[in-house]
């Protein structure tokens, strides 16, 4: 049970619970819809407001912007929701310098370019749905995560 505690320190209630609403927010979405709720097409769709490049204004970026836009603003809304009737305002501070958030964000931008979508859509949408490469991408990324967050924590200390 101790090893639990130093895994979760602050407990692991709400990560259970945060899961369960986010399974639940994208299963309803595809059996209202049909539609796949990953967030790294979000990023293309929007863009293909403003950029004209050939890329950015292929039909399936085109065709799903809007209902994207709103699906993001949704997820940002429950979070601020979820924070303010819920945290205690840790979650918007962190000791990391500036460079070093820019350079994870690019190179998640990167990885989920490469692997065809992020996390949130081989994680929770393509699993559900039982897609084999989506298995392949979420081992890829637990163990890329695993091996980093291991080389970065041997740096810092």
């Amino acid at each position: 049970m101790n090893d639990i505690a130093n895994l979760f320190p602050l407990g692991w209630s709400h990560y259970l619970l945060g899961g369960l609403i986010i399974g639940a927010g994208v299963a309803l979405l595809f059996v209202l819809t049909g539609l796949v709720g990953g967030m790294s097409t979000v990023f293309s769709s929007t863009w293909s407001f403003a950029l004209r490049r050939p890329f950015f204004q292929q039909e399936r970026f085109t065709s799903s912007r809007h209902w994207r836009l709103v699906y993001a603003a949704g997820l940002v809304l429950g979070a601020f929701t979820w924070w303010w009737l819920l945290g205690d305002g840790q979650a918007l501070s962190t000791e990391l310098p500036p460079w070093m958030l820019l350079a994870g964000g690019v190179l998640v931008g990167y990885g989920a370019r490469l692997a065809n979508g992020c996390t949130s859509g081989h994680g929770i949408c393509g699993l559900g749905s039982l897609q084999w490469p989506s298995l392949a991408a979420v081992l890829t990324f637990m163990t890329t995560a695993i091996v980093t967050a291991n080389l970065v924590a041997g740096w810092r200390s």
